[in-house]
């Protein structure tokens, strides 16, 4: 079972659950768990009479909201190895982060846009981690236009903290047609690929492939015409 972490204040749960309609249709199974304060999976994803801590099924997708721990979640589910192959959790918070141990995640993410908030928010969780030993993380940025000097300065802000950038780093547009395909996808409580630019599609595919490599590049592609 692999454990994925997606670090940041940056709102990423629809891109989680994307990738997690991906890695469904190639055949994984796949649990998504929000951990994070809002928790706004209770919000996007609907749940039957959804109490303080559930696990729910979306697009063939178990989502988890509510709990504090794996092994909350193992005693709920009764052996959430046995039943998953890959676990994607939301985190904005370095309680969560060690909470879930994911300092033994077998990939991590850091996900931000370059607005203050995002940035200094992301940044902070990333200080709190309490680690005697780097961390490797990757980043997902995102920004309507690659602008390089937004990666030097988050350079510069997280240079003193516990995290070893991976030399890879992966780009989605910030763009406003890919927020109404969002948007519109809540509203009718579908995860639909149609509408969203191809940059989005492509970037989604690079994510997908590095989380989950032994899925073929052509049947990836074909899954995600079909979406």
């Amino acid at each position: 079972m692999k454990k994925i972490g997606f670090i940041g204040a940056f709102e990423k749960t629809d891109l989680i659950l994307y990738v997690a309609k991906i890695l469904t249709e190639a055949g994984k199974r796949v649990l998504v768990i929000d951990t994070t304060v809002l928790q706004k999976a209770r919000y996007i994803v609907p749940a039957i009479a959804p109490t303080k801590f559930y696990v729910t099924e979306y697009e063939k997708i178990d989502i988890a909201v509510g709990f504090e721990n794996l092994e909350s979640i193992n005693k709920y589910l009764e052996n959430i190895e046995a039943n998953y192959d890959i676990i994607l959790i939301d985190i904005d918070s370095a309680n969560m982060f060690a909470s879930f141990n994911m300092i033994y995640a077998e990939k991590l993410y850091f996900t931000t846009a370059f607005d203050n908030f995002s940035l200094r928010k992301g940044i902070e969780i990333i200080s709190n981690i309490d680690t005697k030993s780097k961390i490797k993380v990757t980043k997902i940025l995102f920004e309507r236009d690659v602008v390089e000097e937004n990666d030097e300065y988050l350079n510069l802000l997280s240079v003193s903290y516990p995290i070893e950038w991976a030399d890879e780093k992966m780009y989605f547009p910030y763009d406003q047609g890919d927020l109404t395909a969002i948007i519109e996808n809540q509203r009718v409580s579908k995860i639909r690929f149609r509408n969203l630019s191809d940059q989005y599609r492509d970037s989604l595919y690079m994510l997908t492939q590095d989380i989950a490599p032994d899925i073929k590049s052509g049947k990836l592609r074909k899954i995600m015409r079909n979406i």
